[in-house]
């Protein structure tokens, strides 16, 4: 990988808190093999790039799954009722969408329902649910063209702590913008 695709990593704060907090050294590329960088040595074959999903994101998902069925408003119940601004996509009566402030493409958009009735992962859905879900990927779709991403995009539901679901309020990752590669985890 190129340094600067590692470099404008740092831009991200969990990384650099992760960068931070690292026990090992980790090198931008092979061929910068015995610099150093904020003190830690870089050494070949070692990539900062691959930290960065397994870390911070992990230890939050394992924390937010901790409290998952708890029933306290979570992050996303508090930018329903307008408590937290955001910057809204599109939203009707069942539906709210709004940009993801860490995006991982030119467009990120977060698409939830607006009432939870029990569902904070996808594995928990039940019969009643089916309305809300449809509901829901119908929004992506105008997500979608509301972006100009038509053309191609992604929807994708982490389920879980071995997928990173860091809030537990079911949610659709709209992601587009930019080639999406195959395989994508």
């Amino acid at each position: 990988m190129a340094a600067t695709s590692c470099f404008s990593l740092l831009r991200n704060s969990l990384t650099l808190r992760a960068l931070q907090n690292a026990k090992t050294p980790f090198v931008f590329s092979s061929n910068l093999a015995h610099q150093t960088y904020a003190g830690l040595p870089l050494l070949p074959g070692r990539t900062l790039c691959h930290i960065r999903a397994t870390n911070d994101e992990e230890a939050s998902a394992r924390a937010a799954a901790a409290s998952a069925d708890s029933g306290a408003p979570t992050i996303f119940d508090k930018i329903i009722a307008k408590e937290i601004p955001s910057t809204i996509v599109y939203e009707d009566e069942k539906v709210l969408a709004f940009k993801d402030i860490n995006p991982q493409a030119p467009v990120h958009v977060l698409v939830i329902p607006k009432f939870r009735d029990g569902l904070t992962r996808l594995s928990k859905a039940e019969p009643r649910h089916s309305e809300i879900l449809g509901n829901l990927l119908y929004a992506a779709k105008i997500v979608a063209e509301k972006e100009g991403i038509l053309d191609g995009f992604r929807v994708v539901i982490n389920d879980g702590p071995s997928a990173c679901q860091s809030v537990y309020h079911l949610h659709l990752h709209v992601l587009g913008g930019r080639q999406m590669k195959w395989p994508p985890g």
